[in-house]
């Protein structure tokens, strides 16, 4: 995944015949993988993945991500990847949602899974649409509920930056940067509207400086 906050991505899929190393699935009882092909189904205006075979389709629609702009007191909790894409690099506690939980059941997840940090979700700051790689993500302001914190498996370390203290220049992802901005605009304000993207802006180009 490049410019996201997630752990994975979906590129995508040009439309027509079969595809050089298409998803296949087997039905009961067959004895060959089944080949799909990017076409039109029938009643539908866009191309999807539809078995050769059975005429199963699978649609691929866009992931939900989800995550935090995480603070303690005038600091903010950030993790270096320990991952693809962008190891190295310094991004907020955010991840893929899992079936059968809830948005902010999700960020409180990630949190725990990057951070070992238990947090307390405030409110929802920003929605972003990255369409580019097909992604929702969700961000809200959150708090550490316990002072520790510690590098999760996905982390090479975690550590809580003053603002003229964050890495800036090594920020994993252009959201990352847009929802620290974001949030430090409206710092000190008990109600705010979510923001979305800047404008014009879609996660492709990160910006060239510190705010």
């Amino acid at each position: 995944m490049t410019n996201s906050l997630g752990k994975g991505a979906s590129g995508n899929k040009d439309a027509g015949g079969p595809k050089s190393g298409a998803m296949k699935h087997r039905e009961p009882g067959a004895e060959n993988e089944l080949a799909f092909s990017r076409r039109v189904p029938t009643g539908d205006s866009l191309p999807r993945d539809i078995c050769n075979s059975c005429g199963f389709i699978h649609y691929d629609n866009p992931k939900i991500v989800v995550g935090s702009v995480v603070t303690s007191g005038d600091r903010f909790l950030l993790c270096r990847r320990a991952i693809e894409p962008r190891k190295g690099f310094w991004t907020l506690p955010a991840g893929f949602m899992e079936h059968g939980e809830t948005v902010e059941d999700g960020a409180r997840r990630e949190a725990r899974e990057e951070a070992n940090a238990d947090i307390r979700i405030r409110d929802l700051l920003a929605i972003y649409s990255i369409p580019r790689i097909a992604q929702v993500q969700i961000m809200y302001r959150a708090e550490l509920a316990d002072p520790n914190f510690s590098a999760g498996v996905e982390s090479l370390e975690v550590a809580l930056f003053t603002w003229d203290e964050i890495p800036w220049q090594e920020l994993a992802f252009p959201s990352v940067y847009w929802a620290l901005t974001q949030f430090r605009s409206v710092a000190g304000q008990a109600v705010i509207t979510p923001f979305g993207n800047p404008e014009g802006e879609l996660g492709n180009i990160f910006p060239p400086r510190a705010p």
